[in-house]
């Protein structure tokens, strides 16, 4: 007899940059019995870019008083080339370091103190609003590759019809067979057909 065996979440690893060993240490106890994992603790002197690609980490955490340049720009860079949830708690209330972190990719900025029992909802609400964030990122990124996708077959057509006398309908069959025969996308068709008849044109 087959019995049903719960596999257990994996949890999700936190890379947490804290010069303070004991505020550390709270927030790794915040986190007991949670689904999510104090796995690597480094100093705010580290480098983010490097200590983030070689751990690999699922979450970053800042714990400090306020982020310098160099930990925004990191941030930037992350935010654009390998985006994760960033938790930033930090002793500045202040409006435009506020914009500066959000805009650099901090999902969530806490100010002041925190307690423990409040560490694992702000985590929860970072990564909710990261997933929904990339989401959304993906949903504009694939529907502006549908709108170039469409120019571009729309382009080839009307060159297609100009040259070769050919209807808008024929114009459109004929980029779909000849994607479907080379086994190429519409699109990748339509853009090699352009550059062909500009060279001929020119």
């Amino acid at each position: 007899m087959s019995e049903n065996v719960a596999v257990a979440e994996k949890p999700l690893e936190i890379l947490l940059i804290d010069d303070d060993l004991d505020r550390a240490s709270a927030f790794r106890s915040a986190l007991d019995r949670s689904r999510y994992r104090l796995s690597h603790l480094v100093s705010s002197r580290t480098s983010l870019l490097k200590e983030v690609d070689k751990l690999k980490p699922d979450i970053i955490v800042i714990d400090i008083e306020s982020p310098d340049r160099d930990i925004l720009e990191s941030l930037s860079t992350l935010s654009n080339f390998n985006p994760k949830p960033v938790v930033m708690f930090c002793e500045q209330e202040d409006t435009g370091l506020i914009n500066q972190s959000v805009q650099s990719g901090v999902s969530a900025y806490v100010v002041g103190e925190v307690s423990s029992a409040r560490v694992r909802s702000i985590l929860d609400a970072a990564v909710a609003r990261f997933n929904q964030y990339q989401s959304l990122k993906q949903e504009l990124s694939e529907t502006k590759r549908k709108l170039d996708s469409r120019r571009l077959v729309d382009k080839a057509k009307s060159l297609l019809m100009q040259k070769k006398a050919m209807s808008e309908e024929q114009a459109f069959n004929s980029i779909r067979k000849m994607a479907m025969d080379t086994g190429q996308r519409m699109e990748d068709v339509a853009r090699t057909l352009i550059t062909l008849i500009s060279t001929l044109d020119n």
